[in-house]
């Protein structure tokens, strides 16, 4: 070793220099080498075990799936309902967990995922005995009082009417919705005004229901007095359009909403008229609704009474029109009496009853807010036109045909709403 270092200190500085590369090239290799050999011969793997709880997760996924036994509906929505009571219990002990299940529930139409999910998070919980007694007296409170085998509990839906508006209803989901964000309104209060004024018109002429509207599940359209299928007077969409265009105005909807109704040719009472009384496109009908809906909670509000979570005032002032919309402390639901089978209720009532009962969610959800501001940029062009091209070529009546009168039979014609006090019945304190 000692001779090996002399002959290295002997040498030209550039022989050394060589010498100490060819030394590290040949450590290098070796440690290339050695590498290769240690990951060929398994030292780096990691060879796993099997999970401890492997039993019980097999248990969670192999719950039996009710998606597609034979249960019927009511028993499926009872199973359902006691999960959603299991999940309460849960949610003393483990409320984030709960939080996060009962979201995810929202998107599964799967009844046993509640149940799976649950199991599979109390793989950690250590069998706490504080929560599994709780759930037992829970689950027993609850399996004690027996399902009662009532009806809807809202009397004028368990009508055939409303079986039938319903399926007319959600045929027009799509126009509803698009009205809705034409508007800046959730779609779900302007089908609760259609809902109002059909089922007036479905009970106040029993014999076109039956024989007509209820078998093909259709909408009524009025064509006299009171225009489409949500019963717009000529007066009122005129006014809706001049607070479309009046910054200055109370009931201004926002530079967004300035030509939502603009119209294509100079003769407006006759355009008015032909978008209103369509019997194969209801779009303007339902954006004349949602800008009174719009126009009257802003007015309130600019008063200084914020109505926008009053939804009763709202489908009342819908009904009683613009001139009896005076804001003020104590604004109370109301509008015109509507007899169902017995019962009577008011135009606001029927609204609300909807509107909180759940029904058609699937097609008309509950918005976080329910109007959206109209500060934004104008519409297009484009817009404008595509708006414009919803009216169908369809067969109107002859505009102002409920004022020509047959020499052989006189009939007498009766006014609907929006400012006929004929068929109104109001209290001091109603919302007008």
């Amino acid at each position: 070793m000692k001779q090996l270092w002399k002959d290295f200190v002997s040498r030209p500085w550039w022989r050394k220099v060589l010498d100490l590369l060819l030394v590290l090239f040949a450590l290098a290799g070796f440690a290339i080498i050695g590498a290769w050999a240690f990951y060929q011969l398994g030292f780096t793997k990691n060879k796993g075990t099997i999970d401890k709880n492997y039993r019980y997760m097999m248990s969670v996924s192999e719950m039996k799936d009710l998606k597609d036994s034979t249960l019927t509906q009511e028993q499926m929505d009872e199973l359902q309902l006691s999960q959603y009571a299991r999940l309460a219990a849960y949610a003393r002990f483990y409320p984030v967990n709960a939080r996060l299940i009962l979201e995810a529930s929202h998107h599964c139409d799967n009844p046993t995922m509640i149940d799976r999910m649950m199991r599979a998070s109390l793989m950690y919980a250590n069998d706490n005995p504080d929560y599994t007694a709780f759930s037992q007296r829970l689950e027993s409170l609850i399996n004690s009082q027996p399902v009662q085998q009532n009806p809807h509990l809202i009397p004028w839906m368990n009508t055939v009417e409303w079986a039938a508006l319903k399926e007319a209803i959600a045929k027009d989901s799509a126009l509803l919705n698009e009205a809705g964000r034409l508007t800046g309104v959730e779609p779900r209060m302007i089908a609760a005004c259609l809902i109002g004024e059909q089922i007036r018109l479905f009970n106040s002429n029993r014999e076109t229901f039956k024989k007509y509207l209820g078998p093909v599940k259709v909408l009524s359209v009025q064509s006299q007095f009171s225009y489409g299928v949500n019963g717009i007077k000529d007066h009122t969409a005129q006014a809706v359009e001049q607070h479309l265009k009046d910054p200055s105005s109370e009931f201004y909807m926002g530079r967004r909403y300035e030509h939502l109704l603009d119209f294509e040719g100079e003769n407006h009472a006759d355009e008015r008229y032909k978008r209103l009384v369509d019997y194969r496109n209801h779009l303007y009908s339902y954006i004349y609704t949602g800008c009174i809906l719009h126009q009257t909670m802003l007015q309130w509000k600019r008063a200084g009474h914020d109505i926008s979570d009053r939804p009763d005032v709202l489908f009342t002032l819908f009904n009683v029109g613009f001139a009896h919309s005076q804001p003020k402390a104590d604004p109370q639901c109301g509008g015109s009496h509507i007899n169902v089978n017995g019962h009577t209720y008011t135009f606001g009532a029927i609204g609300f009853d909807f509107y909180y009962s759940g029904e058609l969610a699937d097609v008309f959800p509950y918005w976080r807010q329910r109007f959206i501001s109209g500060d934004g940029p104008s519409m297009s062009a484009e817009e404008i036109a595509n708006i414009q091209d919803n009216m169908s070529d369809c067969n109107r009546p002859v505009r102002g045909s409920e004022y020509i009168k047959d020499d052989d039979d006189l009939q007498q014609q009766t006014p609907t709403h929006h400012g006929e006090e004929e068929e109104m019945t109001f209290t001091p304190a109603m919302a007008y």
